[in-house]
């Protein structure tokens, strides 16, 4: 399977976005977090991104007669292949919009807790147009990149740091 095919299909995009962040997670908390995914689903789209090299089984652990894996995502598998053949206009929207709806679905879930506050947490969405060259905007992006890969890799976060969702798009609309 291409990486195209593995990662814009939107349940397993939905999992692959669940887990990021998180460290480590069995299947059966990674359902609590997609109660909307049937299990059968769930494992099956689990299998595909083992199998893929996205995910990977970090331990595994009898419980009641089964195997319960705790699993991680390999952040450097994330990204689709621009060079995938796969990677067709029809292919792309259909990714995008799963994209799109994995934000406003996290949306949904921030605006129903107790307590949401913009201001407070620090939560915020906003489009801008920049003019750059090509060379500059690769120049600002390598920038924000840096900013948050040390935040991004860490080991392990102090105990006030919460997970937040940066989701980005980066397209010329001339």
């Amino acid at each position: 399977m291409t990486s195209a095919e593995l990662l814009l299909h939107p349940v397993r995009l939905r999992i692959v976005q669940a887990m990021l962040g998180r460290g480590e997670l069995t299947t059966k908390a990674l359902a609590e977090k997609l109660p909307d995914v049937a299990p059968a689903t769930l494992y099956r789209q689990v299998g595909a991104l083992v199998d893929g090299g996205v995910l990977e089984v970090v331990s595994e652990r009898r419980v009641r007669g089964s195997i319960e894996r705790s699993l991680r995502v390999r952040t450097e598998a994330t990204s689709v292949d621009p060079d995938d053949p796969h990677l067709d206009g029809v292919t792309l929207r259909a990714g995008f919009l799963a994209y799109l709806a994995s934000l406003a679905s996290a949306f949904d879930d921030y605006l129903a807790a107790p307590r949401a506050s913009l201001e407070t947490d620090l939560v915020g969405f906003r489009q801008t147009a920049v003019v750059a060259t090509d060379d500059e905007w690769k120049t600002a992006l390598d920038a924000i990149n840096a900013a948050f890969v040390p935040l991004v890799t860490r080991s392990s976060a102090p105990p006030e740091a919460r997970r937040r969702i940066l989701a980005t798009v980066s397209l010329p609309v001339d």
